[in-house]
C-alpha cells in the first residue's frame, strides 16, 4: 500500500484497488473507491478527479459504477458515461434511483462476477445504504455508517459510527476485515478488525 498525491488528489492503493479523496480540503472529505475484481473494475460512489480515468485504466477495464448510499450519487453518472458502463444501485434503493438522472441497473446480493456481497445496512425513507463485503479478500466497504472524520470518532479511535446512528447492524460486529473502506475520511488499512470491533462492539 502506498500513499501519494496524483493530480492533486489524495490516493491510497492496496492489493485489490485504490481509493481517493478528490477534494481533501473539503470538510466532508468525500472518499471514493475502485475495486479490482476477476470481472473487472467496479467504481463505488465516485467523486470525479483529474487523471481518474488513467488510474482506472491502469487497474483494469471498468465494468460498472455502483452507488451504495443514497446521498452518494456524486459523479457516478459522469464516470459511467465515460467508460460506457451502467450505474448500479441496490434493487431496493428507490430513494437512490430518484436522485439519479437515468435508470440504475439493479445490484442483487453480490457485485456480478465478484466476491463482493452486497449487504444491507439501512433501509429508511430518508436513508438507504448498503455495504460491500469480500470476506476472502478481507475488504469491507461501508460508505456512511462508518467513517474516520472527527464527527464519527471518539478520542484517538481510528474508526467510528455516524453520529446519527445509535445501533449499527449487528452483522458488522461479526466481520473480520483486513481493511475498512469508508466514504468520508481516510480508510483503515492497519488493524482494521480491531478498529471495527472497537467502533461497533459496545453499541
Amino acid at each position: 500500500m502506498t500513499d501519494d498525491e496524483a493530480a492533486g488528489d489524495a490516493v491510497t492503493e492496496w492489493d485489490g484497488g485504490f481509493g481517493w479523496i478528490a477534494r481533501p480540503e473539503e470538510e466532508a472529505r468525500r472518499a471514493s473507491h475502485a475495486l479490482a475484481t476477476d470481472d473487472g473494475v467496479w467504481v463505488v460512489d465516485p467523486v470525479d478527479a483529474d487523471g481518474l480515468d488513467d488510474r482506472l485504466r491502469e487497474l483494469g477495464d471498468v465494468v460498472g459504477v455502483a452507488v451504495v448510499q443514497d446521498r452518494h450519487t456524486r459523479d457516478a453518472e459522469a464516470v459511467a458515461r465515460r467508460h460506457d458502463v451502467p450505474v448500479a444501485a441496490p434493487e431496493w434503493a428507490s430513494l437512490t434511483r430518484e436522485k439519479l438522472d437515468g435508470e440504475a441497473a439493479p445490484l442483487g446480493p453480490a457485485l456480478d462476477g465478484t466476491g463482493y456481497a452486497v449487504r444491507d445496512l439501512i433501509r429508511r425513507d430518508d436513508w438507504e445504504e448498503a455495504a460491500l463485503w469480500d470476506a476472502a479478500a478481507g475488504t469491507l466497504l461501508v460508505p456512511e455508517t462508518l467513517g474516520t472524520l472527527p464527527a464519527f470518532t471518539d478520542g484517538d479511535a481510528a474508526l467510528g459510527v455516524h453520529p446519527a446512528i445509535d445501533d449499527p447492524p449487528s452483522w458488522l460486529a461479526d466481520a473480520d476485515p483486513d481493511r475498512v473502506l469508508v466514504g468520508h475520511g481516510s480508510s483503515v488499512h492497519e488493524d482494521a478488525s480491531a478498529a471495527l470491533a472497537a467502533a461497533v462492539g459496545d453499541r
